[in-house]
């Protein structure tokens, strides 16, 4: 299918962004015949191919892939695809979708003209939508502190964005900072391959990977909690903001334990506060709340273990009994808040702190004074310009395989109530959209 023209061309709908987001909303807008165009920066599947490392797996199961019109019919829904695997069914649906995609065209700014239409200028020229779908995602560019820059020149530095595997890395220690779902996948994945590894432990909360004979996402779907809305809580701003349980779909899935790790060899310390460097060399220092982070990691875990039993007792489910997680390391009272890099000999650190969103390409006012984009279940207060892949957009899985579909059928409803009746055309399946 030849692509679509972008310089001069007027669309009822752009999309932009040709990831799982936009290659759901493409479906649903094809289903309802509404003409569009998806416009990709790069080429499907990128974030999967070359910003995940190589034994990256998801942390949810395989049935929770759940794309519109294509979920996931493998041999082993309970397993967890591995990254070559999701860059296929990636790969796999967009063939299924035939979107009207145009790769490599990256928007570069996006504004309302004057007729009241939406301009879009694209590295491959400019062209105007009546309504435009933002499907880019949260995560733009690397979040790195600024402390960064205190580190020497002899350290290699890289954001976990940008790791593949522990070959790839300088001979010597590696100190990983951040104990979110990609900070503590990674330690794991340097420890398993015997390098000696620093790990700078935050607030995320962890989760067991199976309790009492089931996967706990598996008892936490059937309990309702993947289809609670964000309004449902008191706090959806915070909720919004919370880090992910870390948790791990490797070698078939189990937990991700830090305290197994320090038994096992790995330094653990609290949050990075600062970096000194001088004469004698550069020292980190941490803050002293290790214990602490470490014990509400657990008490989040334990308290899902708390639900998952209230609710096999309220619906006289027979599943096994289990013992209760037993902490199998604490931190000394006298345990480190330095490290000197030259004594620890550390030649790399990786900054698993998150990412940045990026919308100073949108020149329209639907945002408020954090930069945050208002909407109520993506849609803005600017009528045409919509959002989807969020996070928390609507539900928990929202910016995941698991309901960004639903979010993608909800917002195309909204696109088919303002299209004007010659927009809306028959495409016949397999047909591609012009």
């Amino acid at each position: 299918m030849s692509a679509p023209r972008v310089a001069g061309a007027r669309y009822p709908v752009a999309v932009v962004g040709g990831g799982q987001a936009g290659l759901s909303i493409s479906y649903h807008l094809r289903e309802r015949g509404i003409r569009h165009i998806v416009l990709e920066a790069e080429r499907v599947a990128y974030e999967w191919r070359e910003r995940r490392w190589d034994n990256f797996f998801l942390v949810t199961p395989n049935w929770q892939c759940r794309l519109p019109g294509f979920p996931y019919r493998g041999p082993d829904p309970d397993g967890f695809m591995n990254r070559a695997e999701i860059i296929r069914y990636i790969e796999e649906y967009a063939a299924f979708v035939r979107p009207p995609l145009a790769e490599g065209v990256r928007v570069t700014r996006l504004r309302r003209a004057v007729s009241g239409a939406f301009e879009l200028a694209t590295t491959a020229g400019t062209l105007t939508a009546d309504q435009v779908v933002v499907a880019t995602g949260p995560y733009h560019g690397p979040k790195i502190p600024r402390m960064a820059e205190r580190l020497p020149a002899t350290v290699t530095q890289l954001h976990s964005s940008e790791y593949r595997n522990p070959d790839a890395l300088p001979e010597g220690a590696v100190l990983v900072v951040g104990s979110g779902q990609s900070g503590c996948q990674i330690a794991e994945d340097l420890h398993l391959a015997g390098r000696q590894v620093h790990l700078a432990v935050g607030s995320a909360p962890r989760v067991a990977r199976f309790y009492r004979g089931r996967d706990c996402v598996a008892w936490l779907d059937e309990m309702g909690h993947y289809a609670k809305t964000i309004d449902e809580f008191d706090d959806p701003e915070e909720v919004r903001e919370r880090a992910n349980h870390y948790v791990t779909g490797r070698d078939g899935g189990r937990d991700v334990d830090l305290r197994a790790f320090a038994r096992d060899g790995m330094r653990l310390y609290g949050h990075l506060t600062g970096i000194t460097t001088g004469p004698g060399g550069t020292v980190l220092e941490f803050a002293g709340d290790l214990k602490e982070n470490l014990d509400r990691a657990d008490a989040v875990a334990e308290g899902i273990k708390d639900a998952i039993d209230a609710h096999i007792a309220a619906n006289g489910i027979d599943a096994p009994a289990e013992p209760r997680y037993v902490p199998v390391w604490e931190p000394p009272a006298d345990h480190p808040r330095t490290l000197d890099l030259a004594e620890a000999g550390i030649t790399t650190v990786i900054w698993a702190t998150g990412f940045t969103r990026d919308h100073r390409w949108i020149e329209v006012p639907v945002f408020d004074g954090r930069g945050d984009v208002v909407h109520w279940r993506g849609v803005t207060g600017c009528p045409g310009l919509y959002f989807l892949g969020l996070p928390w957009l609507h539900t928990w899985g929202s910016g995941r395989l698991e309901a960004v579909g639903r979010d993608a059928a909800y917002l195309a409803d909204r696109i088919a109530d303002r299209a004007r009746p010659a927009d809306v055309c028959r495409i016949l399946t397999g047909a591609a959209a012009g």
